[in-house]
């Protein structure tokens, strides 16, 4: 086995931000601040695509994505402003950050609210629950390490939801269907790659710090499709308080709220909310929009979901 020199393993100690080396402040039960942080976050994030919707009531897709881009990157640009000992972006970083800005925000946060204009809040977070599935067949090309058993089995059941969810949602053949779910996919295949670009950066500088920078960049780049067609906006209350919560809250405070169950629980037991968000979502759209969902698609949710959490357990030495 090799194992580095003195100098080498002593310079890695402190250079490495805490975060990467930290542990789970509890690795017993949850809390009621666990459970809180836990339930607060999945609320949040499923509750992301009712305020898309409502959004783009008033307000071009375009808009949408600029005003939640850019008021999440406000969010945590003040947040990483007042904290303390937080890490700088490296030099040999900043590529990798570009990347993700355009791959984690600039791409999926677009099509979403465009994919919206085709398909209902419930069935977009459906289909967004297809995230870890994608995550970890990227992960697998990346790694050049073929899943075996469970997670091969995940996979599969997975892409079976997919198909199923798909297909309820495109059961009378509508090609304005058929280009909302299209899109919806598109952006979580870029989700699946960009969760794996992200996992060690976010490790070594924490998600303050990552998503800040990866948001800041981001809102220069769909500034020009927010700026477009700026006159068929209405600039009416709901539309605008929606933009307001899921730019603030939904794209900066969560991503605050995530880092700190992470912290507390560690970063697999937190990472179940994915398994939650769709959930919300559909619970949200059905009740408070009257969104409409075959129960083909939500056949194929409950296997996504399952799907999702075989891919994502620990492969067996």
């Amino acid at each position: 086995m090799f194992v580095r020199g003195t100098s080498e393993t002593d310079r890695m100690a402190k250079t490495t931000p805490t975060i990467a080396r930290a542990t789970a402040q509890n690795e017993g039960d949850f809390s009621s601040l666990d459970w809180g942080l836990f339930v607060g976050v999945s609320l949040i994030w499923g509750s992301s695509f009712l305020l898309i919707a409502e959004a783009l009531e008033g307000l071009t897709p375009g808009m949408v994505t600029l005003g939640r881009v850019g008021l999440g990157a406000v969010t945590l640009l003040v947040l990483r402003a007042i904290s303390t000992g937080l890490p700088k972006i490296e030099p040999q970083d900043r590529k990798t950050i570009v990347l993700l800005s355009v791959l984690w925000v600039g791409v999926p946060f677009t099509l979403f609210p465009l994919a919206q204009e085709h398909i209902n809040s419930a069935v977009t977070g459906l289909l967004n629950g297809a995230t870890p599935v994608f995550a970890g067949v990227v992960s697998a090309l990346l790694v050049k390490v073929a899943p075996k058993g469970i997670q091969l089995a995940g996979i599969a059941i997975g892409f079976l939801g997919i198909v199923l969810i798909s297909l309820g949602s495109t059961g009378g053949g509508n090609a304005t269907e058929v280009r909302g779910v299209l899109m919806v996919l598109a952006a979580t295949v870029c989700y699946g790659f960009a969760l794996n670009i992200a996992a060690p950066i976010q490790a070594k500088y924490g998600a303050i710090v990552t998503m800040s920078s990866v948001l800041t960049l981001a809102t220069l780049w769909v500034l020009p499709l927010g700026l477009r067609n700026l006159g068929d906006n209405e600039w009416s209350a709901v539309p605008i308080l929606a933009v307001v919560f899921l730019g603030a809250v939904g794209t900066g405070a969560a991503y605050w709220i995530m880092s700190t169950l992470v912290g507390r629980v560690g970063a697999i037991r937190a990472s179940f909310i994915t398994y939650l968000i769709p959930v919300v979502s559909l619970v949200l759209g059905v009740s408070i929009r009257g969104d409409e969902v075959r129960f083909l698609a939500i056949i194929g949710a409950v296997l996504t979901i399952a799907g999702a959490f075989l891919a994502s357990r620990r492969r067996r030495a």
